[in-house]
């Protein structure tokens, strides 16, 4: 999970929450903090990027939700990750009036969500022992009716906030309503109406609500029996050792470690063998330790040359890395000693994209010399100091919110259109032109030109952006991806030629 968090590049305000609190790091965690002012509306509310001129009333109470609700949750187990007074309660103040209706906020969903969104936010209310009884007036108490992540919200508002009429047979309802929708698929714990729980537009689902539940029911003597089972089947939804979002993976990683702090205290001992073929490698338990705050950072994991950045509290010296043999064979793992150490299996290998691939979204890409110096030259072959202009043409197969567009750039090239010295603004004219709908949000960044839409809608959107070349050779470039941030099941990639420039 620390890996796919240290891999992901994208850089809203929740992905960068997110980020910070996934991997520990303390130092990201207090550069979003400095910038969190920034991205409180005039009302106190989060929106995922810096509302501007006007969009000052444009703050999220979804968003606002998740951030006091998130936050007090890895305080519970870090203090470091908490947010600071000033801001929270301009977050407090900002959600309590969405939810007494002094202020609104309406934005683009496929289904009626304002019930779900106030109960989310007295919630997160309740957390911070800003909610009231009151509250729940507004709303039609349907838990029959609500997605999963709805009943479990009300399952911690029944919990904290007391004064509630009739609140332990309500509380046990919700709690019975729950436990049918639970289903176990095998090793993978699922929900029974989960076609219905991916509410995307909300950052919730399938793997959300799993890992709320855990925590919500953690130190419930009712669940004891269960949490075995449940932190398995969890487990069991991972897709290459992480989760799909990272709405996702950070509660995960908060409920995974509120588990192990609670029900793993036998201490591991003795050694970890790991075999594949003839080649084989051992890990020695007395020498594994945690990283204090005072020990350098930013190395890759002990014994790797992969993986996330080190931070204070992650395991060192616990990695193995057994190469690949020429044939077929067979990895084996014993361990011989006290404890039951978890054990995340990686394969890796580098696999190129060779054709286009379609899931929900298509991308096309055209680039077109806006200046060039021998117009002589064949296709994908330029020279220092030629200014392109790159077109990107995506298809959606259906309406989303928050979709990221990524186009990779040759090393040293610079992206026009920032207004910084020695930028163009003659060259990046026409940019716009054609534009049905346009982005939110650009970066334009030494690895990528990245353009995030608050929603995309159905059918053909354009995106164009201008290039100037700064640096000779020869550049192979990833993919161009199209990625529906919280439904990351649908995305487009489209595989890029070879850039030469003399």
């Amino acid at each position: 999970m620390r890996d796919w968090f240290a891999r992901y590049p994208y850089s809203c305000l929740e992905q960068t929450v997110s980020k910070s609190i996934g991997l520990r790091d303390e130092q990201l965690w207090q550069q979003t903090v400095a910038r969190l002012p920034a991205y409180l509306d005039s009302d106190g509310l989060a929106y995922y990027f810096p509302p501007q001129g006007a969009d000052a009333a444009r703050g999220s109470d979804s968003l606002t939700a998740w951030l006091l609700a998130a936050t007090h949750e890895a305080g519970q187990l870090r203090k470091a990750f908490t947010l600071p007074d000033a801001m929270r309660a301009q977050m407090i103040a900002g959600l309590t009036a969405f939810v007494e209706g002094r202020i609104e906020r309406r934005h683009w969903s496929p289904r009626e969500d304002l019930d779900v969104r106030k109960l989310a936010a007295i919630e997160a209310l309740s957390r911070h022992g800003a909610a009231r009884p009151a509250m729940l007036s507004s709303l039609t108490i349907a838990p029959n009716q609500w997605p999963t992540s709805a009943v479990i919200d009300w399952i911690n508002v029944l919990k904290r906030l007391q004064g509630i009429p009739n609140q332990r047979e309500q509380l046990s309802q919700a709690e019975q309503i729950l436990r049918a929708r639970l289903s176990a698929q095998g090793t993978r714990l699922a929900f029974s109406t989960e076609a219905d729980d991916h509410w995307w537009w909300l950052m919730a689902g399938g793997d959300v609500n799993a890992a709320r539940l855990l925590l919500t029911v953690m130190n419930d003597p009712a669940w004891k029996d269960d949490l075995g089972r449940l932190v398995a089947g969890f487990i069991g939804r991972q897709q290459h050792g992480a989760w799909a979002t990272t709405t996702a993976n950070l509660w995960g990683g908060l409920a995974l470690e509120q588990f192990s702090k609670a029900h793993e205290s036998t201490p591991v001992a003795g050694f970890t063998l790991a075999r594949l073929g003839a080649a084989s490698n051992a890990v020695d338990w007395a020498k594994v330790t945690r990283l204090k705050a005072s020990d350098p950072q930013g190395a890759t994991h002990a014994a790797s040359a992969f993986g996330a950045p080190a931070a204070p509290g992650m395991l060192t010296n616990n990695t193995l890395l057994l190469p690949w043999g020429a044939g077929p064979a067979t990895l084996s793992v014993t361990h011989e000693g006290s404890g039951k150490p978890w054990l995340t299996v990686q394969s890796l290998a580098a696999v190129e994209l060779k054709a286009p691939f379609a899931a929900g979204y298509q991308i096309k890409k055209t680039i077109t010399p806006v200046e060039q110096a021998d117009r002589k030259l064949p296709a994908g072959q330029y020279s220092r100091g030629d200014i392109l202009r790159v077109t990107l043409d995506i298809t959606a197969a259906s309406d989303m919110t928050w979709v990221a567009v990524t186009d990779p750039v040759p090393t040293g090239a610079t992206i026009l259109g920032s207004g910084l010295g020695r930028d163009s603004a003659i060259a990046t004219l026409g940019e716009k032109l054609g534009r049905t709908t346009l982005p939110i949000f650009e970066e334009r960044s030494f690895e990528a030109f990245r353009a995030y839409y608050e929603h995309l809608p159905k059918g053909t959107v354009k995106v164009e952006y201008t290039l100037r070349l700064n640096n000779a050779g020869s550049f192979q470039l990833p993919p161009s991806r199209v990625e529906a941030l919280y439904a990351p099941e649908m995305f487009g990639e489209a595989p890029n030629a070879r850039v030469t420039v003399r």
